[in-house]
């Protein structure tokens, strides 16, 4: 197995933008651009209620979440004050304009995690 996957080229990712890569087991991870073309990426999934971070609006390194506009630095995943959180970031790498992810988080960092569902649990169906 190689030691880093390649995603796509740097130019696919819209500047102030992201793009979602979808994993084997658990939930997508967002890939982020800013405007001075650093590349970030953590769990498509903010710590608050699960908002898709990938829908969120892209400003200097962070990103503010659709649902409650919590404020996620892209850097280290952690949400900024006055709100307490953090969604997992992942290892980018950008080489000859191509963006690349670590293999083995892809496959294994932060799995178990889901996305929260809406509305009350069901109980008692078949």
């Amino acid at each position: 197995m190689t030691e880093w996957t390649p995603i796509c080229p740097l130019h696919e990712i819209p500047k102030l933008g992201a793009r979602r890569v979808v994993r084997a087991s658990g939930l997508d991870v967002a890939v982020f651009r800013t405007d001075a073309d650093a590349v970030f990426a953590v769990l498509d999934r903010c710590p608050h209620k699960g908002g898709p971070l990938s829908q969120g609006i892209v400003f200097g390194n962070s990103v503010a979440c659709p649902l409650h506009n919590w404020t996620i630095t892209l850097g280290d995943g952690q949400a900024q004050a006055p709100d307490v959180g953090c969604t997992p970031r992942f290892a980018v790498r950008l080489a000859d304009g191509m963006v690349f992810l670590k293999t083995a988080e892809l496959a294994s960092h932060a799995t178990d995690l889901v996305r929260p569902m809406a509305g009350p649990a069901l109980r008692g169906c078949a």
